[in-house]
């Protein structure tokens, strides 16, 4: 099941990207074994097991990588694997014996995937760090926020999972497409930082075009615009409008019963704000469910700003099943969808405790070597 069956990729133990991605890739059919530490710190937000979702899906094994025999063992995997994830600092893994060196030296085909805020060289490279910091020296936080207020944390989507998870998966599939070509593995360096960079390509074409200002939320797509912008109805709900193009704009204000001979000029900044005060008051006269009613599914570019207990009984998401229950755990469904090796259906996370070794090591080992593994 799914596109990536039949591949092998290792996952040293991380938090944040480096299991989202181990996710992505599991959710595609790869067989992903997570190598746990023995004992494991405290790191991140915790949570109980069943709802660290991004841990979906895959087997787990725990092992001491401060033990020589246990980094023999890590070296018996990565012979027999396709990829590496590790989200170390740069220099762990070479202080491990587990270097780049080292892998490619007993598996040259391996695809070597590493995972860092800052990246692996640079002033910053060994500096602790979290999504907010790595954001921050993208750029992209200070373009986040509304006017005459500080830069608003996106949640940690745009570091963590979009910089980061996102393009280290991406760096991983490329690399074992070209594998496939040259028989050759290679060295994946994935920076949250670079990333992050990386999604903010067409903000930055725009700020160099002029289109875009150093003035938070007074542009087009960080809440200056009026037809770009979220707005409070009567029961306190909000909804969206995103109507850009002239057509959609227009649409935009005949659902809405209001007068398009209020706008003289749609990109007229000093506009803006005498028309989001009309906006606002309008969508305050009913509530979300009755302008559900009356725009939803219209060019007008809008949609409801459902809460996070309500995505799932959303008839658009039912429908396509966007939201799946596993185990009582409202969570996303695997994407992308493949019509001919369609993705397996995911399965709770699990710890290596919870875990048969021979279970865990089976599509990875011969019957010998875990017998071997086993002993000693």
């Amino acid at each position: 099941m799914g596109p990536l069956q039949g591949y092998k990729v290792l996952e040293l133990a991380g938090i944040g990207p480096g299991p989202m991605a181990a996710m992505l890739l599991a959710d595609m059919g790869a067989e992903v074994l997570r190598v746990e530490r023995k004992e494991e710190a405290g790191l991140g937000v915790q949570r109980p097991l069943e709802c660290d979702v991004t841990l979906r899906s895959r087997n787990a094994i725990a092992l001491d990588l401060k033990n020589p025999d246990d980094i023999k063992r890590v070296l018996k995997l990565i012979s027999k694997a396709d990829a590496l994830i590790e989200g170390f600092r740069p220099g762990v893994m070479e202080r491990l014996g587990l270097g780049p060196e080292v892998c490619l030296g007993i598996n040259p085909k391996l695809v070597f995937g590493r995972m860092t805020g800052f990246g692996q060289e640079g002033p910053m490279s060994k500096a602790a760090g979290h999504d907010l910091n790595y954001i921050a020296m993208s750029g992209a936080l200070a373009a986040i926020g509304r006017a005459g207020q500080k830069p608003t944390p996106p949640l940690n989507l745009v570091g963590d999972y979009g910089g980061g998870s996102l393009y280290l998966v991406v760096g991983i599939l490329a690399g074992l497409l070209e594998t496939s070509k040259s028989g050759k593995g290679q060295v994946v360096d994935a920076a949250m930082v670079d990333g992050a960079s990386s999604l903010m390509a067409a903000a930055y074409g725009m700020f160099a075009g002029g289109l875009l200002t150093n003035k938070r939320g007074e542009n087009v797509l960080d809440s200056g615009a009026y037809f770009y912008e979220t707005y409070e109805c009567l029961d306190g709900k909000f909804v969206s409008v995103a109507a850009i193009e002239g057509k959609f704009h227009a649409e935009m204000f005949s659902l809405m019963e209001l007068d398009i001979s209020l706008v003289s000029d749609q990109m007229n900044r000093n506009d803006w704000p005498k028309l989001k005060s009309i906006i606002a008051e309008r969508f305050a006269s009913k509530t979300r469910d009755e302008w559900v009613a009356i725009m939803g599914g219209s060019d007008a570019c809008f949609a409801p700003v459902l809460e996070l207990d309500e995505v799932a009984d959303d008839p658009h998401n039912a429908e396509r099943e966007t939201f799946i229950n596993i185990d009582g755990v409202i969570q996303p469904a695997p994407a992308p969808r493949f019509a001919r090796t369609p993705n397996p259906k995911p399965t709770p996370p699990r710890r290596a405790s919870m875990v048969d070794l021979e279970e865990a090591l089976k599509p990875w080992l011969r019957p010998e070597e875990i017998e071997e593994w086993s002993k000693n």
